[in-house]
């Protein structure tokens, strides 16, 4: 009896114990990393998967990266990730563009993505730059002089848009004639 008694506690131990791995919840560091890989691949699809959580983000990170992809953004640097708080990571990314070359100017954009990772997945992305006041006075200067370019390409930009692709294009012209109008230096 007492070996059969064994047996049986020996059976529902190992039928109660399921083979499980160790939980492997990826780290805030991988999911940025995720995310700027995705971005800069230009590839919709897979970025709109790394967003899945972080619908509301979604509509301006999405037109930002057709944007980025028509404006020949070209990554020069990936630099190391800034935590924020113990959910937020700031992921600046320095790159090449048209828009500076229509303004005439070397300089190199960052782009800093501020990444929320809430239980494992993204919760949202929000982006800023370090545009330098020659790209603000020449935004403005398209909008008062050429607005006719930008304004049906850009409409509803940031925020979904349907021609992010049309509207950079016609930013980078915008910019090229102010660059000849203006006659600015650098």
């Amino acid at each position: 009896m007492k070996g059969i008694s064994i047996l049986i506690v020996c059976i529902l131990l190992l039928t109660s114990c399921k083979n499980v791995a160790p939980s492997s919840t990826p780290t805030k560091e991988t999911l940025a990393s995720e995310f700027i890989d995705a971005f800069y691949s230009f590839d919709k699809v897979r970025l709109a998967s790394v967003l899945s959580e972080a619908k509301e983000s979604q509509p301006s990170i999405l037109y930002y990266q057709k944007w980025a992809k028509c404006g020949n953004y070209m990554v020069l640097n990936r630099q190391d990730f800034v935590v924020q708080n113990d959910s937020t990571l700031l992921c600046p990314v320095t790159v090449k563009d048209d828009l500076m070359a229509a303004l005439a100017i070397d300089f190199n954009v960052t782009d800093t993505f501020r990444i929320t990772v809430k239980k494992g997945n993204i919760r949202s992305v929000t982006t800023s730059s370090n545009d330098p006041d020659l790209y603000y006075t020449a935004k403005d200067w398209v909008k008062q002089n050429r607005n006719e370019i930008i304004e049906v390409p850009c409409d509803g930009i940031w925020e979904g848009g349907p021609t992010p692709c049309e509207c950079i294009k016609a930013m980078i012209r915008g910019f090229g004639e102010f660059k000849k109008e203006t006659n600015t230096e650098p």
